[in-house]
């Protein structure tokens, strides 16, 4: 198992959460990013804004099975499994 791919499949499910998070904070609330992940993490509603972001990280999933980089998948599906488990500590 190549682990630079494991590792670059885990950062781009990471970037991919973060983008769609911030998509989600700036786009449908009245909020800027950073306030709006203080604002919801004191309402205790952040487990869910991450929760959203994800979405963003089936298409990247998806895009790279579909061209055949079935590693850097599962760096992806590592790094949902990450952001589960902080979910729930959070």
């Amino acid at each position: 198992m190549n682990k630079k791919d494991l590792v670059f499949g885990f950062l781009i499910g990471l970037a991919t959460t973060l983008v769609g998070s911030y998509v989600f904070i700036t786009f449908f609330t009245d909020f800027k990013f950073i306030a709006g992940i203080q604002i919801m993490k004191s309402q205790g509603n952040l487990g869910k804004i991450i929760t959203l972001g994800s979405v963003l990280t089936l298409i990247a999933f998806g895009i790279l099975l579909k061209i055949n980089r079935e590693i850097m998948a599962r760096g992806v599906v590592l790094a949902i499994i990450a952001l589960t488990i902080l979910t729930l500590f959070i």
